[in-house]
């Protein structure tokens, strides 16, 4: 049996994949998230850092998505 260890969105390298399985983000940038397909069984992939690490851009749905590492570290993840 393999054990898949949950971890948060801001903890990807570039790169690597994972599955959604939590969003504890509060407030509007809740539903923005949500209306974007940030949402729980979602694949993505971090496809770069800011030079500085902030924003994040990751690949979800086909589409590219920007957000503050503070919002990913709200997300969490099982890595594929």
């Amino acid at each position: 049996m393999v054990d898949i260890q949950e971890t948060t969105l801001d903890t990807l390298e570039p790169g690597e994949k994972a599955r959604i399985t939590k969003v504890r983000v509060k407030g509007a940038a809740r539903r923005k998230l949500f209306d974007m397909g940030m949402v729980a069984g979602a694949d993505i992939e971090l496809v770069r850092n800011a030079p500085l690490g902030d924003p994040m851009d990751y690949r979800i749905k086909g589409y590219h998505l920007s957000i503050r590492k503070e919002e990913a570290s709200q997300i969490f993840i099982n890595k594929l």
